[in-house]
C-alpha cells in the first residue's frame, strides 16, 4: 500500500470528460476517489453503449491493463471526479510480489466479467421496458449511500440512460414518462427520483 501510494497519481476531472478512450494504450490502474463514472463502449454503427457505472472506491480498466495492450472501453465522467493512476509497471510489481492482491483482483475481474454477461443476455430478450426498470435499479444500487434516507434521486441525462437500457431515446423517454405517470418515479429536468422501489422491481424481474 505504501508503495501504491507513492507511485500513484491524483486526477481531477470534470463532468463529461474523458478519462481513457476506448482504443487508445492501457497504460496503468485508475481508481475512483470520488465522483460517479459510466464505462462505454461502442457499437459497430457508432452508438455508445454503457457496460459499467462505478463511484468510489471502484477500479477502472485492470482487465485491459491485465490482458490487453489497449483499453477495450472507454471512461467518462458522469460529474466532478478525482480518480488515482497507477502506472502499468508498478501495478505489475505489485501484482506479482503480492498473491492476496493479485487473487483480490482476479476475484473482481470475474465478478465484472459475469455482471457483463447477465446485461448482454437480458438485452437480447428481456423487453425495453423491462431493461429500463432494470437500468433504473441499477443507478439505485450503484450510486445510493448507505445511510440514505429513500426516496433516491439521480441525476442522469436521457441520453445516458437510453445508453444503458440499449435504445432510443425518444424510447427511454416515453417509458420514463409512463412510469412517472404510474406514480414509480418522479423527474425534474434530468433528476429522476425512485418513489416505488418494489414497483420497479416487479417490473424489472416479469422476465426472470
Amino acid at each position: 500500500m505504501d508503495f501504491i501510494a507513492r507511485s500513484k497519481v491524483s486526477q481531477s476531472y470534470q463532468k463529461g470528460q474523458r478519462i481513457f478512450h476506448e482504443g487508445s494504450p492501457a497504460l496503468g490502474l485508475h481508481c475512483v476517489s470520488q465522483g460517479k463514472i459510466k464505462i462505454t463502449k461502442a457499437s459497430g454503427e457508432g452508438k455508445e453503449q454503457i457496460t459499467r457505472l462505478a463511484k468510489g472506491g471502484d477500479m477502472l480498466g485492470f482487465h485491459s491493463v491485465l490482458t490487453e495492450p489497449q483499453y477495450s472501453t472507454s471512461a467518462v465522467a458522469l460529474e466532478d471526479c478525482v480518480v488515482c493512476f497507477i502506472p502499468r509497471a508498478d501495478f505489475f510489481r505489485v501484482w506479482q510480489s503480492n498473491q492476496q492482491f493479485s487473487t483480490s483482483l482476479m476475484q473482481m475481474m470475474a465478478k465484472a466479467l459475469g455482471e457483463a454477461e447477465v446485461q448482454l443476455l437480458h438485452l437480447a430478450y428481456k423487453p425495453v421496458r423491462e431493461r429500463l426498470a432494470e437500468a433504473l435499479l441499477l443507478l439505485y444500487h450503484t450510486f445510493r449511500e448507505k445511510e440514505a434516507l429513500l426516496p433516491f434521486s439521480v441525476a442522469v441525462s436521457r441520453e445516458d440512460l437510453a445508453a444503458l437500457v440499449g435504445t432510443a431515446k425518444e424510447t427511454a423517454t416515453r417509458l420514463l414518462s409512463e412510469f412517472k405517470e404510474a406514480g414509480i418515479i418522479s423527474t425534474r429536468g434530468s433528476q429522476v427520483t425512485i418513489l416505488d422501489l418494489n414497483g420497479l422491481s416487479q417490473i424489472a424481474s416479469l422476465y426472470d
